[in-house]
């Protein structure tokens, strides 16, 4: 194991390292996790992710909202690396890692499952494609939704991949109207 033993009872990290032993020199791949994935620390899986960010493996990771899938309710994420980042994109990005939270977008297609609407899925694409270079237009952070984090703020947050962790919170519009004048008007 080149990044660390994987605990046992829990194949995450066995997974992840498997699938960077089998990409090619420029390879990307792209997996699902649960989101303990991400911050885990029990059982040297906090080692392990230490050593796949230190190695500039770690591209891309994005939180999905739960309801998704038919198999599970929870709440995942997608896991986005790659062998060399300067092979898979024009824009240079080595120490960095994209952070998309996508938690809020979608709709419930049926009372218990989300989808994701074609302009969710554009918003999610067009943020990765335009910080790897290989979208019209520059990259640019938004606010509650993604940012391009430097490995050094990775580092500061203890190796923690929680997208929430990074793009921080979107700006709630301020409402003025007090709450008796609302409470009136609204019922």
């Amino acid at each position: 194991w080149q990044y660390g033993t994987p605990p046992e009872g829990n194949a995450n990290y066995a997974w992840i390292q498997h699938m960077i032993s089998k990409l090619a020199p420029a390879g990307t791949a792209g997996f699902v996790l649960a989101n303990g994935s991400m911050s885990s620390n029990t059982n040297n899986e906090g080692e392990i992710r230490k050593n796949l960010i230190e190695a500039d493996l770690v591209e891309c990771i994005v939180t999905l909202p739960g309801q998704l899938f038919y198999s599970t309710q929870i709440p995942v994420c997608i896991w986005f690396v790659s062998k060399d980042k300067s092979k898979t994109g024009k824009r240079e990005r080595n120490n960095e890692i994209l952070f998309i939270d996508a938690r809020k977008l979608g709709f419930m297609a049926d009372r218990t499952h989300k989808e994701f609407s074609d302009l969710d899925i554009q918003q999610i694409t067009r943020a990765v494609h335009t910080w790897r270079g290989t979208a019209e237009g520059e990259y640019e952070d938004v606010l509650g939704f993604c940012k391009a984090a430097p490995l050094d703020e990775v580092r500061n947050n203890d190796y923690i991949l929680t997208p929430g962790r990074y793009v921080g919170l979107e700006e709630v519009e301020e409402d003025d109207e007090p709450f008796e004048e609302k409470m009136t008007r609204l019922t």
